[in-house]
């Protein structure tokens, strides 16, 4: 069995060592190994540590953390070795790498598999970023290599600035899922799985070889857009879900991956309509 590889990325400061913490604190029982470059800079919090070695470092409840400095292949070879095996890699990228040309590196080690790319981008400093002549290029593809953003801090901006967050990171993300995360609060779910692509937009529902329906819902006036997002994540049947909603504070993006759901401030000229990809009967 392949060994899943999450690759966390973000320009420095965007906070993946406080989603690298909240994760391991959702651990539940899951072995997670996380990577990074040095451990100079171990983004693990001290009472999460229980054992120290040169390059190995033992997590409460059987997760660890490995160092991989300029040999990356090389590490993951001896993470996919250990016994007993993670159930899953983080592998935190330093805050100036692109996360496509490493998710393209990890296809070529036995024994790992990709899982998807999670980027972080910074609510109060991504305008700034992305408009740097000096880094705004890196931004711009991390962001194009990911499955799922992250939009961090966005408790500390206005929901005006929120709402132009996310829209201008819609636009560099493509059709990345997008969460609004203050301190880390993201469902474990949605890091270890956050590469679910959406099909194209179809108005009937239909099914594919792969036992999947996909149809689009288009809810009629002013809904609640966390009860709707709820009740399609209680559904059991209901494996992915992403679109627009219109509520009495405007429009709301609604995303669900399994039984986790998310509602955020919704682009500018987006239109209404979620679409919905259930398991056929």
């Amino acid at each position: 069995m392949s060994l899943p590889v999450t690759i966390l990325s973000g320009y420095l400061g965007a906070g993946k060592t406080t989603l690298v913490n909240a994760l391991l604190r959702q651990a539940d029982g899951r072995r997670i190994a996380v990577m990074v470059n040095e451990f100079g800079d171990l983004p693990i919090d001290a009472d999460l540590i229980e054992a120290e070695g040169d390059d190995l470092i033992a997590l409460a409840g059987g997760c660890v953390c490995c160092s991989y400095g300029d040999d990356l292949m090389a590490a993951l070879a001896r993470i996919a070795t250990l016994d007993p095996a993670p159930d899953h890699v983080v592998l935190e990228a330093s805050g100036v790498a692109l996360p496509g040309a490493i998710a393209s590196s990890l296809t070529l080690v036995q024994g790992i598999k990709p899982s998807g790319v999670v980027v972080l981008a910074d609510a109060q400093q991504i305008d700034e970023q992305l408009a740097n002549e000096y880094i705004g290029d890196t931004v711009v593809r991390q962001l194009r290599a990911a499955d799922l953003v992250v939009v961090s801090k966005g408790d500390l901006v206005t929901s005006q600035r929120a709402a132009a967050v996310a829209s201008l990171v819609t636009e560099h993300a493509g059709r990345a899922m997008l969460i609004q995360a203050a301190q880390g609060a993201v469902p474990i779910e949605l890091i270890l799985s956050p590469k679910a692509p959406m099909p194209a937009r179809s108005d009937q529902a239909h099914g594919d070889a792969t036992g999947l329906t996909r149809r689009t819902d288009r809810p009629a006036g002013r809904i609640d857009a966390r009860a709707y997002a709820r009740d399609l994540a209680e559904r059991t049947e209901v494996i992915r879900a992403k679109g627009h909603v219109d509520t009495d504070a405007g429009l709301c993006t609604v995303q669900i991956v399994g039984s986790q759901w998310a509602v955020t401030p919704a682009p500018s000229g987006a239109d209404v309509g979620v679409v919905v990809i259930t398991l056929s009967p």
